[in-house]
């Protein structure tokens, strides 16, 4: 892989009483998951999210960050508002962290074509 092809990432969140978060880099085989109770599933998303940018932001190489959070995605993408306090500081987090890369596409994608969430059971 060369500093030119994007890193591509999945990432994926859960809320509730087993809530946690993770990213799975297919190209490396890496994965991360941190168990973290008492989160909402948009908080839990938001966190793999920044979970991801933070490890990879010495890279220099553009990045490609799939979620199955379609309301996340677009918050992220500046499509849709963010309402509540918590996931609009967690986005600034995110806008931060993708300043420092060279490009980030975040996209879509079904949940069942997600591999990050088979690490959430």
């Amino acid at each position: 892989m060369t500093l030119d092809e994007p890193l591509i990432i999945y990432v994926d969140g859960r809320g509730g009483d087993s809530s946690g978060y993770g990213y799975y880099v297919p190209s490396t085989g890496e994965s991360d998951f941190v168990q973290k109770s008492g989160m909402t599933n948009m908080e839990a998303e938001y966190a793999a999210i920044l979970s991801a940018l933070a490890r990879y932001a010495d890279l220099q190489q553009p990045l490609v960050l799939y979620s199955d959070a379609q309301t996340v995605v677009s918050q992220l993408n500046h499509e849709y508002s963010i309402k509540k306090d918590t996931l609009r500081e967690m986005a600034r987090k995110a806008w931060l962290l993708i300043n420092k890369y060279p490009h980030v596409d975040i996209k879509w994608i079904p949940r069942n074509e997600n591999p990050a969430g088979k690490m959430l059971g």
